[in-house]
């Protein structure tokens, strides 16, 4: 049976009210009870049980089984309606022109019915729409027979030509599927695999080359790709020249104003890596540009990515000493409405290390407190690596709040449930991270010792401080300030001054 209440979880609260607007107005008959059922699903957790007898005063399985196929219908038609008022407009448009031309010949008007055709091939190539030409071309190609004028052999030259730039489209499709489960695969089992030769090999396989024959869209994918790739390892530093290079020929792409939404994936793609690797001035300088395209074409999709553009804008002023604009940017969106649950998720976390860093633990365990749902489900909803990140934040707090009891049952947890994924991860690091910790926890005083320190450095496995991910100096901060009794942010950013 499909998960209503997953389903309607995904809608912001201003999506939900939409989708009951829609219900009300659909409904014919007074008493029907599918707005009841939606708000039964999005603010009580009721089994069916709990939702017949509220709906229906008694248990009536069969009614309740044909009102959920119902509203699971009415979703369908609802996120299709407001997909396609989202949806490129242009796409749509012309779909509509060829639908249009189709009528027009069939009815034998072959002007009217080309002209419009004619018309629709130069908006798609504009746009680099190729499964869009593809029907145009074969609609003329159908019609030809019919119409003189046509020069049949160079009509078919150019459906060849874009079919063979549609299948460019579709390998890179496949390719990138291909190294999506492969990634996977890696993250769940332990493998030797080189992601980077992965990359390259998957691209020979489906015959693709990096150049300006491809589209923005496919473009954008191998940019995704790699930093996805990167995700993986925690290994950002070696692929910034890479995707810095390969924008320099989106940047000079003819479709690059066409295809907007793209453009804006890759910049912030790009300022995530360039942060990440703790290029903080080059990472502004693609977030401005992003801000830039964001209120371009009548601020067609600054909605879509000002969430994105703000929590990495924050990550930058926070690791650059201006910690105060970054709480003062991220604390709105605690509790602001319309936020998606993976954006909501994000912003608290980043939050609770900001204020952690900033000395203010009690604002820190407040929006901890409101992590209620289990790791399942945090994996689930964010992911694998940010349940980690969590946990381990959550563990370190806990050790400063002086909660004893907390933080030895989040110790014990911890090492049930992520020792062994770590270690299929290839993240040992985290895992020897954890124990020095522990010991810590166990007898402070040994921090400041000499023998600690020298346990410490060799213990791990670092990287080139240049190299070494953000994220993972952070939690080391933590640890170095513990054992030189200095504040915690002052030791981040020498740290990551110092890189």
């Amino acid at each position: 049976m499909i998960n209503l209440k997953e389903v309607l979880n995904t809608f912001t609260r201003e999506q939900q009210q939409d989708f009951l607007s829609y219900l009300d107005k659909k409904n014919k008959r007074k008493d029907a009870k599918n707005c009841q059922l939606v708000n039964l699903l999005l603010e009580d957790n009721l089994s069916s049980t709990e939702i017949s007898e509220k709906l229906y005063g008694k248990q009536n399985k069969v009614a309740l089984h044909a009102l959920r196929k119902r509203l699971f219908q009415s979703l369908i038609d609802f996120t299709a309606n407001t997909s396609m008022k989202e949806e490129n407009s242009i796409d749509i448009l012309l779909i509509k022109n060829i639908l249009s031309a189709r009528y027009f010949l069939k009815k034998g008007q072959l002007k009217v019915g080309y002209q419009i055709l004619d018309k629709t091939i130069v908006t798609a190539n504009e746009y680099q729409l190729f499964a869009i030409l593809n029907e145009v071309y074969h609609t003329k190609i159908q019609y030809a027979h019919l119409n003189p004028d046509i020069n049949l052999e160079k009509l078919i030259a150019d459906f060849k030509e874009n079919q063979n730039k549609l299948i460019l489209e579709d390998q890179l499709n496949i390719a990138y599927a291909k190294i999506r489960t492969s990634l996977a695969n890696y993250r769940q089992n332990k493998s030797n695999i080189d992601i980077k030769k992965l990359i390259d090999l998957v691209l020979k396989e489906q015959d693709i080359a990096i150049n300006d024959s491809l589209s923005f869209k496919s473009l954008y994918q191998i940019i995704k790709i790699t930093s996805i790739s990167s995700a993986q390892k925690f290994d950002y530093y070696n692929i910034d020249e890479f995707i810095i290079e390969t924008y320099q020929i989106i940047q000079n792409h003819t479709s690059k104003d066409k295809q907007l939404n793209y453009h804006l994936e890759v910049l912030y793609l790009i300022a995530n890596v360039l942060f990440r690797n703790k290029k903080f001035e080059e990472s502004e300088h693609y977030l401005k540009l992003m801000l830039f395209y964001m209120n371009a074409e009548n601020k067609k999709y600054y909605n879509d990515f000002i969430q994105k553009y703000d929590l990495l804008h924050a990550l930058n002023l926070n690791y650059t000493n201006k910690q105060v604009k970054a709480i003062s940017l991220l604390a709105p969106y605690i509790d602001k409405k319309n936020t998606t649950i993976v954006s909501q998720l994000d912003f608290s976390l980043s939050l609770i290390v900001f204020y952690y860093q900033h000395k203010s633990l009690e604002k820190a365990q407040k929006i901890v407190s409101k992590f209620y749902h289990t790791d399942k489900w945090y994996i689930e909803k964010a992911g694998i690596i940010w349940t980690i990140k969590k946990n381990l934040i959550e563990i370190l707090l806990q050790i400063d709040l002086g909660n004893i009891d907390l933080v030895d049952s989040r110790l014990k947890s911890f090492k049930r449930n992520y020792f062994s994924k770590l270690l299929d991860m290839n993240q040992e690091k985290v895992i020897t991270y954890l124990k020095l910790v522990e010991i810590y926890y166990k007898n402070p005083e040994v921090a400041t010792t000499i023998a600690f320190k020298e346990k410490v450095q060799t213990s791990f496995d670092w990287l080139d401080t240049k190299k070494e991910d953000i994220f993972m100096m952070s939690f080391f901060a933590w640890l170095k300030a513990k054992m030189t009794k200095q504040d915690m942010y002052l030791v981040t950013l020498d740290l990551i001054i110092n890189k």
